[in-house]
């Protein structure tokens, strides 16, 4: 399986606690020469003051977790 495919399939996960919120998060790209796994977060959670935490400690703690090739998150 791709790591993009692994990321899409590692959101799913969180996707409904997002989506009870009024928001989202979309997957945009993996550079894996960094290890970076770019992200969008949609809806009411593109401009909740908590995004960069449930971004970083939250959707990426998981994503580091359960793909050890994502080795840092960023919001596109």
């Amino acid at each position: 399986m791709k790591i993009e495919d692994k990321i899409k399939k590692s959101l799913e996960s969180v996707r409904p606690d997002l989506q009870a919120d009024g928001g989202d998060v979309e997957f945009v790209s993996f550079d894996e020469k960094t290890g970076t796994a770019n992200l969008r977060l949609v809806g009411m959670c593109s401009h909740c003051p908590m995004a960069q935490i449930t971004l970083q400690q939250g959707i990426g703690e998981i994503l580091k977790k359960e793909i050890p090739e994502v080795k840092k998150i960023s919001n596109i």
